[in-house]
Order: structure tokens, then sequence, then C-alpha cells
């Protein structure tokens, strides 16, 4: 399978309308000169939740590998880590690991980004073992995922959560956040989706089907827990670079979400990339076509493989696509 059509797998597996159970593991086999590792737990005695998947080339490398490192979508309420779309991804000079979380029935926020941040620990930790360059680490995510991908990016460091888990002697920043049509501001999010005139806003904010509500387990003019869970709340100078992939016309996270991430991120002096795509949803082909992936690929291998790529917006021209049937 070729990695643009995992990409748009990960797109369409980002749905927060997904069903909160989870589905049972479809079939899969790496591709070949790819060794998998399932259901790692990184930490010991954990939630069944707390496990993470590891993809590595089959032939060792010779120098450690930079580190991707997958958060799937779903709402914060359902998705799965398995299958990783970005697998294919170890066979291009990285390691990759696909994390699980807990979801938002089992346990409100801070549990997801403690989560993630512990597996982030746990795989610095392991870095000997498995050959990583713990000095190297990149994430990337769609929808809920992008989110925690981007919060990832801006709380790693600042100890704004409580550690889990051990290694509390690793880092948990990383080096490079692609952020595919993450929320980004909770406070925010409501105005937003009534001011788009572009869609017709899916969710009744507030309700017992508002995956943001109950993310924090409260209303969402609830400001210290509305902050506290929105990555522009720890937009700092000390931020990794951002790349950042939205439709003008999505109707689960509006797309005035990344304009305002982007908007914080530069104000503190930020390498971030936001890449408008005319049209598209939350998801779609427009976010897999060869330009998109090239873009994502090029963002890792400059900042995680010190690569002299130059990264450059594509032209809105060339992803312009027919606005879904949810638009006003």
């Amino acid at each position: 399978m070729k990695f643009s059509a995992l990409l748009l797998v990960l797109l369409a597996a980002t749905a927060f309308a997904e069903t909160p159970a989870k589905r049972a593991p479809k079939p899969f086999t790496p591709p070949a000169g790819i060794r998998m590792e399932r259901d790692l737990a990184y930490i010991e005695g954990g939630d069944d939740a707390q496990k993470l998947d590891l993809y590595l080339p089959e032939k060792p490398s010779e120098k450690a590998l930079p580190l991707i490192v997958h958060i799937h979508g779903g709402g914060w309420r359902g998705g799965s880590k398995f299958p990783c779309p970005v697998v294919l991804m170890a066979l291009q000079g990285y390691a990759v690991a696909s994390v699980e979380y807990r979801f938002s029935q089992k346990a409100v926020f801070p549990a997801q980004i403690q989560d993630c941040q512990a597996a982030i620990r746990w795989l610095r930790a392991r870095s000997g073992q498995y050959n990583f360059d713990k000095d190297r680490l990149g994430v990337i995510g769609g929808s809920a995922g992008g989110h925690l991908s981007a919060l990832v990016g801006t709380a790693g460091g600042k100890k704004a959560f409580a550690p889990i888990g051990g290694h509390e002697e690793q880092s948990d920043r990383v080096q490079a956040v692609c952020d595919i049509f993450g929320p980004a501001d909770f406070s925010t999010v409501v105005q937003q989706a009534a001011e788009d005139k572009n869609v017709r806003n899916i969710f009744a904010f507030n309700t017992p089907g508002d995956p943001y509500s109950l993310l924090i387990g409260a209303r969402l003019d609830d400001k210290a827990k509305a902050d506290a869970v929105s990555p522009v709340h720890y937009a700092s100078k000390d931020n990794p670079p951002f790349l950042i992939f939205h439709g003008t016309h999505d109707s689960l996270v509006p797309y005035a979400q990344s304009v305002q991430l982007e908007a914080a991120l530069r104000a503190q002096g930020v390498e971030v990339w936001l890449q408008k795509l005319p049209g598209a949803g939350h998801g779609g082909p427009a976010f897999a076509k060869p330009s998109v992936i090239q873009l994502t690929r090029g963002f890792f291998d400059r900042h995680l493989k010190n690569a002299d790529v130059e990264i450059k917006l594509i032209p809105e021209t060339e992803l312009a696509v027919e606005p879904p049937k949810t638009t006003r």
C-alpha cells in the first residue's frame, strides 16, 4: 500500500462521529522490510489502553533512527492505534510508534495527554534497546490526534500535567509536530463554529453528544478547564516547528481553530506552516494528494534528519476540491 493511501486511511479514521466502542482490529501485515511489535505497555501494570505499537526496519540501522509517534483520532472516545497509517515511514529512515490512550468515557482530561507524554518518556527510556535517537522525535495525528499532537508540542517540557508511568528523567518534548485539523482552543470553538459561513456546525455543544465538553467533563465556558486542554494556551518561543493541515469546509473542527494556533505560534517566533485545503472537509482525498505527502515527509526530514529541504506551502489552487454536502 502506498504511503499516500495510508495517510488517507489516517484522515478517514479521525472523524469525531466515530462510535465510542472499540472496533475489532482489522487484519494487517506490515509491509516487507518492517518489523512490528504490538501492544507494548508503556505503563507497567497500567490500563489496557496504555499501550503502543512499534514499527522498525527489519535490517538494523547503523545509526540511531529518528522516531515518529502517531496519535490516532476519534473524538477522544474512539479510534485505534492499529493499524498505523504512517507505518511506511519505517522504510524511509525512521522508526514509528503508534500510541493508544484512555478515552474520555473512561477518564476525562488530562488523562489523554498524560498518557501520550508517558509514552514519549517510555520510548526515550528505551532508545538504546530499539536504536532510537532520543533527540529527534516527531509527532503526527489527525483530529483528536491532531489536538493531542499539538498539545504534546506546545506543553512539552512545561510540567503542566502531572507525570504518570515513571521515567521522569526523560523529556516529553518533541522536535516536530504535524497537526492535521486538530482543535486548538476550546474557549473559542463554539463561537467560531457559529460564525463559519462555509459549514453548518455538526455538534450541539455542551450536550451529551459533544466530544469537546465530554473530554473536559465540563461546559466549554468553564475557562480554567477550557484553557488547560487548549494547545494555544501553551504556545511559547521554545515550541518545536509545526506543520498544520486544515480544510476550509470542516464541519467538526472550524478552520479558524488552526488559523488561531498558527497566529499564537507565530507570535512567539515559532516556525509554523499552515496549509489551507480549499473546499476540503474533515479529511478526504485532498489530504492524500502526492504534494501533501511530499510536504509532510519533507517537514519531518528537515526537522528530524537535518535534511536540506525547503518547506514551501502548496498552491491552494492545486488542492482545491468541491466542498462536502455539509456546507451551508
